[in-house]
């Protein structure tokens, strides 16, 4: 999720040669005074940035998860050596609540849903100890957001793989600890999500019983060797995977069986969301583009919801045009320096875009879709 700047590069945000205090120091010196409550009620709400707990952290540490990890895996030693720098100086913001506040007051950003670091997945773990951990992140979560309850809601995550596990932790995280929706990797050991032997169905059942979103978001590529300079298996990785996730849950049938499954995608959908012709190519086209579904695949990608995070209003503006305002809404991907440092302004960049969609965009959909009363 970090990635190499230019010798040159002066960017506050990316805090260049600073340690994790002095970095913290920068960030909190940035932030601007709270927002002033808005007349209409608005709230600006990102639904990408990220938590990292450290005490499930440290209990994890006996698994080696760094050498689970596709991204140091297939990374080469520049990118390995700025990512472990990067993850020294990005700390406070991951961890520390009052640093997470201001630069949201500093971004503009009312409401953060936030979702677990994807490093805390742990889907390699052994599965009654992967769902230790996975309650231990979900119960973290809830601590959170309880500081802030007007500032932040939570996501959890869930040990994938161990599909009873899932559903049981899926529940408890929505039901006991009141988070709002559930966090999953674009892959299960390598494994698709759709792949038989996980046995998911039932977890993609029960999310869409629940009512809650879930929200795919990739770490790394799995067969990354190709991929290993320029930090290339973030780049192009990141994107690539959720393509092949969400291809799957399409061609495999999961939409189609769960008609009422909610899916918000990182990354503004990887490529799918911009190359979606070829697919309902290959179903009109070929009889194995079609052996499951009944229906065009951008049928049902329509019903995914993207976040803003493409880094060009035109982009952007071409993903609004396609699947409509009411299915975009602002992210960042905060804390990390892949991140989009100015969401709003980026949404505000993009053309012919009128004030209704705007405000859907920025935090209309969110409220929506994670229920959030305020």
């Amino acid at each position: 999720m970090i990635f190499t700047c230019a010798p040159t590069c002066k960017h506050p945000y990316h805090q260049h040669g600073k340690t994790a205090k002095g970095a913290a120091g920068m960030f909190t010196s940035l932030a601007t005074k709270k927002l002033a409550k808005r007349k209409d009620g608005h709230l600006n709400i990102d639904v990408h940035c990220h938590y990292f707990n450290p005490a499930v952290g440290q209990k994890a540490s006996v698994l080696k998860p760094i050498e689970q990890e596709v991204g140091h895996i297939f990374a080469n030693q520049l990118t390995r050596d700025t990512n472990a720098k990067q993850m020294r100086d990005r700390a406070p913001m991951l961890s520390d609540v009052a640093v997470r506040l201001k630069d949201m007051d500093r971004m503009g950003v009312d409401i953060q849903a936030v979702s677990p670091a994807p490093f805390q997945y742990y889907y390699f773990a052994e599965p009654a100890f992967g769902a230790e951990l996975a309650r231990d992140v979900n119960e973290g979560m809830a601590k959170l957001v309880a500081q802030h309850p007007d500032r932040l809601i939570g996501l959890g995550t869930v040990p994938l793989q161990d599909a009873g596990l899932a559903v049981k932790e899926l529940k408890h995280a929505i039901k006991n600890l009141g988070l709002k929706g559930i966090e999953i990797n674009t892959h299960v050991n390598g494994k698709n999500l759709t792949d038989p032997s996980l046995k998911l169905e039932k977890f993609f059942a029960a999310v869409s019983e629940l009512g809650v979103p879930l929200f795919i978001h990739p770490n790394g590529f799995t067969e990354a060797s190709r991929l290993e300079n320029h930090y290339f298996n973030n780049v192009i990785g990141n994107p690539l995977d959720t393509t092949i996730a969400v291809s799957h849950l399409i061609f495999d049938g999961v939409m189609e069986r769960n008609p009422k499954l909610k899916v918000l995608l990182a990354h503004a959908g990887g490529y799918l969301a911009h190359y979606w012709a070829r697919m309902d190519h290959v179903y009109g086209a070929r009889p194995d583009g079609r052996t499951v579904i009944k229906r065009k695949p951008s049928t049902y990608l329509e019903r995914f919801y993207f976040d803003t995070i493409t880094f060009d209003p035109g982009m952007l503006r071409n993903m609004i045009e396609r699947f409509g305002a009411d299915h975009v809404m602002l992210g960042t991907d905060y804390p990390y320096d892949m991140a989009e440092v100015d969401p709003l302004g980026l949404v505000s960049a993009v053309k012919r875009l009128n004030k209704d969609d705007r405000d859907l965009i920025t935090g209309g959909n969110a409220k929506k879709l994670f229920k959030i009363k305020y």
